[in-house]
C-alpha cells in the first residue's frame, strides 16, 4: 500500500514575465507613489471620484497617526476607516519583501510600525478618528465607526509584516489590538454583545490564529461570525444610545441602508443569499470560510457554499466583477447584470479573490481557481493603471466620456483613471494582492498539493521537493512542470483543468497521457526522483453568450480567450461601437503586439457595422426598411488594459 505524505509549502518565486512586471511596478511606483500620497507630498487631483468624496488634495493618513501619538497636533482628518489606506500599503510593503529586499523602504515601513505602536493606546485600543476627535465614542456607533474594520486591517498588516520580516513589534501591536477587542466584545455581561457594520476584523482574527497559535482569537472570530444578526435591532439601538439626530452619524447617509446591507437582519446560518455592500459580504465570506475551516461549523460552512453560489452563478460579471450598483456600492437581485452602470469596485473583486482561495483550502474545486483567476487576470487588475499611479474604484463594461459626463445616473462611472480617490480604499488593496500574488499559486490539502494557477513559478516544498512551472500564460496554454522529488516521496499533483478549455493534452514523462477531471482537477500520484508533465490547454478565441436569464446581455456576445476577457476601444475603432455586430461564428485573428499596452494579445474580430443615422433622421422610423450595413473588423484588447491610452468608448459585450 502506498503512504503519501503531507507536503508543506516552504516557498514560491513568481517567474512569469507577466506577473514580475506588476510586482515590480508596485515596488518601484506603485509603493512610493502611495506612500508620498498619505503624506500629503503628491501633486494629485482627486476631485473625479465616483463616490464625489474628494475634498481636497489631501489624504491625512500619515496625519493623523501623528496626530494620536502627540506627534502632531490638529483635528482628524478623511473618513473613520483613513487609517486603513496605511494599514493595507503596510501590508503591501511587507509582502514586497519577500520578492523584492529594499533597505530604504525598510526603514520607511519600520519607522510607521513605531509610529502606529507610539499611536496605540494602552488598551490596545487603535483607531485616530476616536482617539483625536470623539474618545467618548469608543465602540458606541459600530454601524458607522468601522473600528474593528479598521483594526482587522492592522492586525493583517502586523500578520503579514511579522512572518516576512520577524519584526516582533509589528505582531505585537495586533495582539495587543486583538485583545482589546476580546476585552470589549462577547456574550459575558459587561461586553458589548454585537459586531462591525463593515465585516473584517474575523479574517483578520483567523490570521492571526495562523501567526500566533493563540486558539482565542479563532473563538473571537467564530464569536464575530455568531453573533451577526442574532439581535437584528442591535445597530440601531447603539444609534439612539449614542444620539439619534443625523448630524451625530459618522458616516451621513450610513444609517438609511436596511439591515440586509450589513448582513445583519438575521443570523448568518438563517440567510439564504448575501445582500447588501459587496466588499462586506466577500470580506465576511472569507472570514466564515477561514473559522469553517478550522472549526468544523457546518452552518458557516453550508453559509459559505450558499452564498459562493449565489454569487458566481447569479450576480458575476464575465470579468469577474461584483455589486452591480452605485447606491451602497451593493448586490442587487440574480441575474441583474447592467452593464454601463455596473459598479464593480476594485476592492469587491480582491474580497473574491480572498473568498475563492479560502474555498480552495477546504474544497479541491476547480471552480474555485477559475473565479481566483477570473479575479486576477481580469475584475481586479483592471483597478490599476500600466503606470502604477491611477486607479479605478469602478469597473464597468461598458463606457462612453458623454453618458459619464451627461448622465448623472453614469456619472461614478470614469473613463480614465483617477490620481485618487476621497475613499482611497481600492488601490492598496489591489497592491497589496499583486504583492502577495505568490501565496494564491498552490494549496495544499491533506497529502495533495493542487496546482491551480498557471503563473511561472518555482515552489519549494519540505523534504527537497520543488515543483518548477514554466510557461507564457496568459498568452500561450503550454504549461511545463518539472518536479524534483529527491527523498522519493509519495503525494498527488492536482492540476487544474480551466473551464474555459474544454480539451486539452497532457504528457508526462513525454508520454500521453488520458485522465479524467474530478472537481475541475486531474490527478497524478508522484513517487519519482523526477517527473515532468506538459499540459496544453485550449486557447481558441471564444465567443462567449450570458444565460438568456441575464437580460442586459440579451442578443450580445463577448470575446475571451484563454483566461482574458476582452474589450473594444473607440481609439482601435471607429464610435460608436454600438453599431457594431458580431455573429456566435465570427471569424477571429489572434496576434501578440509585444509593443502595445506593456505587451498584450490582440484579437480581431470580423464584424458587421451599421452605417449611422444622419443627425436630422426622423428618431424612429419603421422597422421594416433595411439599415445599410457595411463589413468591419474590430480590434480588442484585454479589458484590463483598457483606459491606458486615448479617452473613449469601451464595451465588452457586443451587439449580435
Amino acid at each position: 500500500m502506498q503512504v503519501y505524505t503531507t507536503p508543506k509549502l516552504n516557498k514560491v518565486k513568481v517567474t512569469s514575465d507577466f506577473w514580475k512586471r506588476y510586482r515590480e511596478l508596485v515596488v518601484k511606483e506603485v509603493l512610493p507613489y502611495q506612500w508620498k500620497v498619505m503624506n500629503d507630498e503628491a501633486d494629485i487631483s482627486i476631485s473625479e471620484d465616483p463616490q464625489n468624496n474628494g475634498q481636497d488634495k489631501n489624504s491625512h493618513a500619515i496625519a493623523n497617526l501623528k496626530i494620536a501619538a502627540g506627534q502632531m497636533k490638529g483635528h482628524h482628518y478623511g473618513f473613520p476607516f483613513q487609517d486603513t489606506d496605511v494599514y493595507k500599503w503596510l501590508e503591501a510593503a511587507a509582502y514586497s519583501f519577500g520578492y523584492h529586499p529594499n533597505p530604504d523602504l525598510k526603514k520607511i515601513t519600520d519607522n510607521l510600525i513605531d509610529l502606529i505602536a507610539d499611536a496605540q493606546e494602552d488598551d490596545g485600543y487603535l483607531s485616530t478618528y476616536f482617539q483625536i476627535d470623539a474618545p467618548e465614542r469608543k465602540f458606541k456607533r459600530l454601524q458607522q465607526s468601522h473600528e474593528l474594520y479598521t483594526m482587522g486591517h492592522y492586525i493583517e498588516a502586523g500578520v503579514a509584516y511579522h512572518h516576512e520580516t520577524g519584526n516582533e513589534k509589528a505582531l505585537d501591536i495586533a495582539k495587543r489590538m486583538a485583545d482589546c477587542i476580546d476585552k470589549n466584545f462577547g456574550l459575558e455581561e459587561g461586553k458589548i454583545h454585537g459586531y462591525d457594520g463593515h465585516p473584517e476584523i474575523e479574517l483578520a482574527l483567523s490570521r492571526l490564529y495562523e501567526e500566533t497559535g493563540e486558539k482565542r482569537y479563532l473563538d473571537l472570530a467564530h464569536y464575530f461570525l455568531n453573533q451577526r444578526g442574532q439581535d437584528p435591532a442591535f445597530f440601531e439601538k447603539q444609534i439612539k444610545a449614542d444620539g439619534d439626530s443625523p448630524d451625530r452619524d459618522l458616516i451621513p447617509g450610513m444609517r438609511d441602508f436596511p439591515r440586509e446591507y450589513y448582513l445583519a437582519a438575521e443570523p448568518i446560518k438563517d440567510q439564504k443569499v448575501p445582500h447588501g455592500h459587496a466588499v462586506r459580504v466577500v470580506y465576511l465570506c472569507t472570514g466564515m470560510a477561514y473559522v469553517a475551516r478550522y472549526t468544523g461549523d457546518k452552518d458557516l460552512l453550508a453559509a459559505c457554499d450558499r452564498f459562493w453560489n449565489d454569487i458566481v452563478k447569479r450576480q458575476m460579471y464575465i470579468t469577474g466583477n461584483i455589486g452591480q450598483t452605485t447606491t451602497g456600492e451593493a448586490f442587487t437581485y440574480d441575474y441583474d447584470l447592467p452593464n454601463d452602470t455596473d459598479y464593480g469596485e476594485t476592492c469587491a473583486s480582491v474580497g473574491m479573490s480572498f473568498f475563492a482561495r479560502q474555498m480552495l483550502n477546504i474544497h479541491a474545486k476547480g471552480e474555485y481557481g477559475d473565479v481566483l483567476e477570473k479575479e486576477l487576470f481580469n475584475g481586479a487588475l483592471s483597478g490599476m493603471a500600466l503606470d502604477g499611479k491611477h486607479f479605478f474604484y469602478v469597473n464597468p463594461l461598458e463606457a462612453d466620456p458623454a453618458a459619464s459626463k451627461g448622465n448623472p445616473g453614469k456619472s461614478h462611472v470614469l473613463t480614465h483613471r483617477a490620481d485618487w480617490f476621497g475613499c482611497a480604499c481600492c488601490p492598496a488593496n489591489l497592491a497589496r494582492l499583486i504583492a502577495s500574488v505568490d501565496e494564491y499559486l498552490y494549496t495544499v490539502n491533506g497529502d495533495t498539493i493542487l496546482s491551480h494557477q498557471f503563473i511561472s513559478n518555482e515552489a519549494e516544498f519540505d523534504d527537497g521537493l520543488k515543483i518548477v512551472q514554466t510557461n507564457h500564460f496568459p498568452w500561450s496554454g503550454d504549461i511545463h512542470y518539472e518536479i524534483e522529488n529527491p527523498n522519493d516521496k509519495s503525494f498527488k499533483l492536482g492540476i487544474r483543468i480551466p473551464s474555459w478549455s474544454a480539451n486539452f493534452d497532457l504528457e508526462v514523462n513525454g508520454s500521453a497521457k488520458d485522465l479524467p477531471v474530478e472537481d475541475g482537477f486531474i490527478y497524478l500520484d508522484v513517487d519519482d526522483k523526477s517527473l515532468t508533465i506538459d499540459l496544453k490547454l485550449d486557447m481558441d478565441v471564444k465567443v462567449m453568450r450570458a444565460s438568456n436569464r441575464v437580460s442586459d446581455d440579451f442578443d450580445k456576445v463577448a470575446i475571451q480567450r484563454g483566461p482574458i476577457v476582452y474589450a473594444a476601444e473607440q481609439t482601435d475603432n471607429q464610435a460608436p461601437l454600438s453599431l457594431y455586430e458580431v455573429t456566435p461564428g465570427a471569424k477571429t485573428e489572434y496576434k501578440f503586439d509585444k509593443k502595445l499596452l506593456d505587451g498584450v494579445g490582440v484579437v480581431k474580430v470580423a464584424a458587421k457595422r451599421q452605417k449611422i443615422d444622419d443627425e436630422n433622421a426622423p428618431l424612429y422610423v419603421d422597422a421594416s426598411k433595411p439599415v445599410e450595413t457595411e463589413s468591419a473588423e474590430l480590434t480588442m484588447v484585454p479589458y484590463y488594459a483598457w483606459a491606458n491610452r486615448e479617452n473613449g468608448q469601451m464595451r465588452v459585450w457586443l451587439n449580435k
